[in-house]
This record gives structure tokens, sequence and C-alpha cells, in this order.
């Protein structure tokens, strides 16, 4: 079965790297990558705390540069506590896991990188993802220590399963039929001059229009609004 690959960038104490063996281990998730840890590979340190994981240490992969670790990847999430200058997509934790399931399921490689305990990632490093994606914390004490934050991200991923199979299932609607729903719901609001200052109506139809795709409603939910404005159109008997 295909899944998601960790990848810490610079590990500084081995201990953490056995921690996220085990937390992978109780996830199921096999395929470890490691850049340059501080203290060489292997690390005695992390078998200590790795349990019943040894074999995900055992087969990790070693790259010298985080750039090495992604290149035959499809899809890489950057895990990040703190806002960065590169312009790039956030995304919070369990829609980064269901998108993660959907493109697993296409048969893409995708990745998951975790800075080094100190610094966290470098923007550097941040700008080869495709996507940050953030653990939500207190504000009083917002750094996890690593392993911390791959088992939240390890449980996600493992909880995610059922909810990207029904994704999948009921799959968002096409252009094609939002555009007609858009036609329709705009010709309605022009019969009860919604309108009422004509100078507004762009940037404000241009919001609504934002606000409905922004949803992700699948065909049926599309063909059930198309429903009820075919409904409040009908002149009363």
């Amino acid at each position: 079965m295909h899944s998601i690959i960790p990848i810490l960038v610079r590990p500084q104490m081995g201990e953490n790297i056995g921690a996220t063996a085990r937390a992978m281990a109780n996830f199921g998730v096999k395929q470890l990558r490691l850049v340059a840890p501080r203290d060489g590979w292997p690390n005695p340190k992390a078998g200590d705390v790795a349990g019943k994981a040894i074999p995900i240490l055992d087969d990790a992969e070693l790259f010298e540069t985080p750039r090495a670790a992604v290149e035959d990847c499809q899809f890489i999430l950057a895990t990040s506590s703190r806002e960065r200058a590169v312009n790039m997509p956030a995304m919070n934790l369990r829609e980064a896991m269901v998108e993660l399931r959907t493109r697993v399921a296409r048969g893409e490689r995708c990745a998951v990188m975790f800075g080094p305990e100190r610094t966290g990632l470098e923007n550097e490093d941040v700008a080869l993802a495709d996507a940050v994606v953030s653990i939500p914390v207190a504000d009083e004490y917002p750094s996890l220590n690593v392993s911390q934050a791959v088992v939240c991200v390890m449980y996600e991923w493992f909880i995610s399963a059922p909810r990207a199979a029904t994704d999948k299932a009921q799959e968002v609607a096409s252009r094609e039929e939002l555009f007609g729903f858009f036609d329709q719901f705009e010709a309605a609001l022009e019969e009860v001059n919604f309108w009422r200052v004509p100078e507004k109506k762009e940037g404000m139809w241009r919001n609504i229009r934002a606000v409905l795709t922004r949803a992700q409603m699948n065909a049926q939910e599309v063909a059930t609004w198309r429903g009820i404005i075919r409904a409040l159109r009908t002149p009363k008997p």
C-alpha cells in the first residue's frame, strides 16, 4: 500500500529520530528519509526509543540535502509553526492529509518535511514544497518537538482514510456544472432586483462566486441548489 514519506531535515537528536520511527509504525507509515542528521547516521540513540520500529530505522534513506530528498516526489508539504517569507499556499492539517490521500491514490509520491528541533525549516527548505501545513497549538507555547509533530501528522494521515474515500465517491462538481448554477443564480438575483446599486454588482457577484466555489460542492449538491432556485422562481398558483 502506498503511503506518505516523512522527511526529517537536519534532525539534531537521535532520540527524536527513534520516536519518529515509532510514531510511523503506530500509524502504518514505513518509509523514512533523513537529511544530514547532526550526529551522523546510524545513531544508536535512535534505536533506544524506537521500540519495535527498528526496521524503519534500518531502511531509512539518507540524503545530503533537502532537494535531493524530494527530487522523486510529485507533491511536498512543509511543516511550519511560523509565518514564512516564502509566498505559497497554506493548508490546515486535516485538509492537507485528505489532499495527500487523493494524490497517493493516484500514484503520486508525496512527502512531508519536518525541520530541525531548534529552528524548524528554513525558507530555502520551505521553497521546495507545494504548500505549508501548520499544526494548531496554544499561542502561549507554539513550538512542538519534532517527534510530537510527526505523531500529529501520522495520526491525521491515519484517520483521513475514510474521509478521503468519501470525497472520492462524491467528486467535486465540474466547472461546467458550477457555471450553469452561477448563470441560473445570477438570473434569479436579477429578477428580484438584488443588485440595488448596479456599479457594485461586479465585485459583489465575484465574491459570491468565490464563496460558492470554495465550498467544493459535488454534482448532487449543485443539482439540489439549482432545484431550490427553480422552486423559488416558479410562480405560485
